[in-house]
């Protein structure tokens, strides 16, 4: 492999939307991701790439860069989901969920589900409902009941009336509960499933490396590869990174709603959310990098959010970190994004990926004396250093 410079690569988009609709069809709520993260070991070792798991499950893998020491870079994708966990089983054969993850029950009502009992040969469907699911029976009482995981319960596919029934199925509190997805790609582009957050990003990324492998092409530095299964909890990328990586980008839903300037036929780099703001130097690199190559990218700001970085960064990980997103409308609920905006982050990734660091020298070292340090061409100060008075004020 040889080095050059970065340039757009040719996109498989057809492995893209296999991979997608693969990905979402296997349940991964977190806490239950065995599955899915064999699935992805196995796309990236038909790339050549090998990988290995974490004790927690956690996935990495990487692309080795031209030099054997130096600082690195990781991208970060989760394969987690939202789901729901039987908290007990009911008097009158139904099931009593909590939800795994942030997602409202509003959004679960009606949802076809599976339930993981012990044996790994079974496997029972069911569905979720309102307590008070028949019109013909509660009239305008339906409309009236509130929304909250304490006013639904799980429908189960068998025929069971009592709590002794669910136990003969080898259903017991602490089973998990999938919500199925029901992908489907519409003639124009428009991907509608349920967890699109972060499949989604996984596919993009996996598209992402597919590409840099088939265009025999080095990244400029060694990219890690970080899949983490936890993020819906709130801890995914606590742990499982390289100590070599400067650079973090977080790969994940961006939010299409009124307010937000996301949209889902185009890439969106975060600026800042719920935690607070992303690093001041890399957000602006891969906004200059998606300008002078034509992405398609927007720029926002995400209040009730959070991701793999902000876990990475509670952890102590000693790098700058940043998020690139992809338009997801109606996050957590009945999901949408569009090809066109895959296109677009896959593309930025692999820009990313044949770029070099922010500041390649600086970040050879974990740490160096404070006047060596190269902001002053991005975020100026006063350039005798420091004086009486504040910097850059006369």
């Amino acid at each position: 492999m040889t080095a050059r410079k970065p340039e757009p690569l040719k996109l498989d988009l057809e492995y893209l939307r296999q991979v997608l609709v693969e990905l979402l069809e296997i349940p991964s709520p977190s806490g239950r991701t065995d599955h899915i993260q064999q699935y992805v070991g196995e796309r990236l070792s038909a790339l050549g790439i090998s990988s290995t798991l974490t004790r927690r499950g956690a996935l990495s893998a990487s692309l080795p860069g031209p030099r054997a020491t130096g600082a690195d870079r990781a991208v970060v994708v989760h394969t987690d989901t939202i789901g729901g966990m039987v908290k007990r089983l009911k008097e009158n054969g139904r099931l009593e969920i909590n939800p795994i993850g942030t997602h409202s029950a509003r959004f679960a009502e009606g949802a076809h589900v599976r339930i993981f009992t012990d044996d790994l040969d079974r496997v029972v469907t069911g569905q979720i409902l309102p307590l008070k699911a028949s019109g013909h029976r509660y009239n305008e009482a339906v409309d009236l009941q509130g929304v909250g995981w304490e006013l639904v319960e799980v429908r189960v596919d068998e025929p069971v009336t009592d709590e002794a029934g669910l136990r003969a199925l080898g259903i017991d509190a602490g089973d998990f509960v999938a919500l199925l997805p029901n992908p489907s790609i519409t003639p124009s582009g428009y991907v509608k499933s349920r967890h699109l957050d972060d499949k989604a990003g996984v596919a993009a990324v996996l598209t992402a490396f597919k590409a840099m492998v088939d265009a025999g092409i080095t990244p400029a530095v060694t990219a890690h590869l970080l899949v983490t299964v936890t993020e819906e909890i709130g801890h995914g990328a606590s742990h499982g990174l390289d100590p070599d990586v400067a650079e973090i980008v977080s790969v994940d839903a961006a939010v299409v709603a009124p307010g937000q300037q996301s949209r889902e036929n185009a890439a969106t780099l975060a600026m800042g959310d719920g935690v607070g703001p992303f690093d001041y130097h890399l957000t602006r690199n891969l906004a200059a990098i998606a300008k002078e190559h034509g992405v398609d990218l927007v720029r926002d700001v995400f209040d009730y959010y959070r991701s793999d970085a902000a876990s990475a960064v509670e952890a102590g990980a000693h790098a700058r970190v940043a998020l690139l997103g992809f338009g997801v409308d109606a996050t957590h609920g009945h999901e949408r994004t569009h090809l066109d905006g895959l296109h677009q982050l896959t593309q930025l990734l692999c820009l990313y990926l044949q770029s070099p660091l922010v500041f390649p020298e600086w970040d050879a070292e974990p740490e160096g004396d404070l006047a060596d340090f190269p902001s002053l061409a991005v975020q100026p100060a006063h350039e005798d250093g420091p004086r009486e008075g504040p910097i850059g004020l006369d």
